[in-house]
């Protein structure tokens, strides 16, 4: 594995072989990023694209002091609300001024659960549910953030994360319910 700083001094340079080995270097980790948001694999390799794109154009903004990583997620991750908002695939719910926390689905039942299982549990979520949940859960942001970055409230980001959760634990459960009850491996159909 090549040296992270030779990589992107050369990436400022417009070096070819430096943006490719950026991308090979990154790929998977940007890859599960984009999963997240998009609503399929094609969908997510395009996105991972534009982020790349993003990153080459504006390598010279990464502050060295600060972990590559969180800037590559942060840029994936605003590319991704980008294409959704483009596409206008975001459509938030009203806001609520109070919302109860449902948690979520106990960590036994998560467990069952391949990555897989749980990455399509999420993808299947509407877009502005998917986009608060991973904003919310998977990249650490408050409400407020969120709000800000969407341009909606603190109620309706709250609103959206409850909504998420509701229809994960739903599905979770469901899975895992069907699978105790002898079904076999989780996502397995019976014979009609």
């Amino acid at each position: 594995m090549q040296d992270i700083s030779a990589i992107i001094a050369g990436c400022k340079k417009w070096d070819r072989s430096s943006q490719e080995a950026l991308y090979r270097q990154f790929f998977g980790y940007a890859m599960a990023i984009c999963l997240r948001y998009a609503n399929n694999k094609d969908e997510a390799i395009e996105i991972l694209n534009d982020g790349f794109l993003k990153i080459f154009h504006h390598i010279d903004s990464y502050d060295s002091s600060r972990p590559f990583k969180s800037w590559l997620s942060k840029v994936m991750a605003n590319t991704s609300i980008d294409h959704l908002r483009s596409r206008k695939k975001i459509h938030f719910t009203e806001d609520i001024t109070q919302v109860y926390d449902l948690g979520m689905p106990d960590e036994h039942a998560i467990s069952k659960l391949t990555y897989e299982e749980i990455l399509g549990l999420v993808q299947v979520l509407p877009p502005a549910y998917r986009t608060v949940f991973n904003l919310y859960v998977v990249e650490g942001f408050q409400h407020q953030e969120i709000a800000k970055m969407l341009g909606i409230s603190e109620g309706t980001s709250k609103s959206n994360l409850f909504k998420a959760k509701r229809i994960l634990k739903e599905k979770i459960d469901a899975l895992t319910s069907m699978n105790i009850s002898g079904s076999g491996p989780i996502g397995a159909t019976q014979p009609s």
